[in-house]
């Protein structure tokens, strides 16, 4: 069996606009969108929020680092991870060698876009203030494994994902 690696993989805090970008960047290459959120939601046949509250982080971290490790593996095109997924060592590892683009954002861009809801189980109490630790303690990492950076503060997903063509073209 032939292993076709995605062609892109998005990384980034909630807000980043990875699920958002990473489907025009798709239809920009005319391949395949897919978000590892969806795919968990669509085989749990439940909510991340639900995952979390029914089971807890720590059962949703392994159905995610799986997931993850599925999709790196089988499927070509663009592929958006959940923020926190990077965290794990294996998806660490497994992304070693791929065009990774790191969406990077700043609080007030990232408020705008998710409006700190309830669907975001770890921004749920004190949402800025998680926010911002999520974001000091996976920054580090999210550097570490990209390829490539891209702000999209202040940018329309149109011009955001012009920046990542350009950017991974250069790779």
């Amino acid at each position: 069996m032939t292993v076709e690696h995605p062609r892109a993989v998005l990384i980034g805090p909630p807000g980043a606009g990875k699920s958002t970008v990473g489907a025009l960047l798709a239809q920009r290459w005319g391949t395949a969108f897919r978000d590892t959120d969806a795919l968990i939601e669509e085989a749990q046949g439940r909510s991340i929020s639900d995952i979390f509250l029914d089971d807890g982080e720590a059962a949703f971290r392994v159905i995610e680092r799986e997931t993850v490790l599925r999709a790196l593996q089988h499927g070509g095109g663009v592929l958006a991870l959940g923020g926190g997924a990077v965290l794990d060592a294996a998806v660490q590892e497994a992304l070693a060698g791929q065009r990774v683009a790191f969406l990077d954002v700043g609080i007030a861009d990232a408020a705008g876009r998710v409006g700190f809801d309830g669907s975001r189980p770890l921004l749920a109490v004190n949402p800025r203030a998680s926010w911002n630790r999520l974001m000091q303690a996976r920054r580090p990492v999210y550097e570490a494994v990209s390829t490539v950076r891209v702000d999209t503060a202040g940018r329309t997903p149109a011009e955001v994902v012009d920046s990542l063509v350009q950017a991974l073209d250069q790779l």
